[in-house]
């Protein structure tokens, strides 16, 4: 089988290939290996013959005009060169409550990606995922402000990368479920918990603390936005455990 890899070089398409390329013919497609979606360049040869094609790129930009350009474009050039390839099988990577995140340029310009390959001719799947674990960091920095992060007690069920990898992988090998799959990690915590833990464990002396209407990619949240209403795959790791191992304290 031949599988093509958007955006594969990230974290989780890095670890998908690790997967995957033993057993079939993986391409990973990236600016840097010559692919580019928004301009079209490489993409008709990356997927020519290819059976499937997971796509789990980003914007560059989180800049509400940048991010939506870039969702658009880029899964609009993915879809219409899937066509004149004979795609099988398109699989994307979103997120657990994206289409309750509307008041964010970030999450509505998802929702623009999930209609487009809704509506494409293309047997698709979508797999939204919770946060990985690799995030806490991100969201202590960004809410940080003279030595106190600002963070939302709104719920999380945190996932281990490497997990939404493997269920990636064997989503590749399954039939398009034509709709959306919901995967998270094993507990329900709230955020402000979370990023203590990550901070407690970095030993950086930060105070938490509870901002009800802390933003998220530039949304409020409810209590729940951010959890899974019925998540097909639950994981075993916990966070604490996953952070504990060296290799995860950068």
């Amino acid at each position: 089988m031949k599988i093509v890899i958007i955006g594969g070089t990230g974290l989780i398409g890095s670890q998908l290939n690790n997967l995957l390329k033993n057993d079939h013919e993986v391409i990973v497609a990236s600016p840097n290996t010559g692919v580019n979606t928004i301009t079209g360049e490489g993409l008709d040869n990356a997927l020519q013959n290819a059976d499937v094609v997971v796509d789990v790129s980003n914007s560059p930009s989180f800049a509400d005009a940048d991010v939506m350009a870039f969702f658009q474009t880029s899964t609009t050039n993915i879809l219409e060169a899937e066509q004149q390839a004979n795609v099988k099988h398109h699989i994307a990577l979103s997120v657990v409550g994206t289409q309750k995140l509307s008041d964010s340029g970030y999450f509505r310009a998802k929702q623009v990606q999930e209609e487009l390959i809704g509506k494409s001719i293309i047997p698709y799947s979508i797999v939204h995922a919770t946060q990985f674990f690799e995030f806490a960091g991100g969201i202590a920095a960004s809410s940080t402000k003279n030595e106190e992060a600002f963070v939302s007690d709104a719920l999380v069920q945190p996932i281990a990368s490497s997990d939404v990898a493997a269920f990636l992988a064997k989503t590749v090998l399954e039939k398009p479920t034509f709709g959306i799959s919901e995967i998270a990690g094993p507990e329900k915590i709230p955020m402000n918990i979370w990023v203590e833990k990550y901070l407690s464990v970095m030993q950086r002396p930060l105070k938490v603390v509870v901002q009800k209407d802390a933003p998220y990619f530039g949304a409020i949240l409810e209590t729940d936005t951010l959890t899974p209403d019925k998540a097909v795959f639950e994981s075993e790791i916990k966070y604490e455990d996953w952070i504990a191992n060296p290799q995860h304290q950068r």
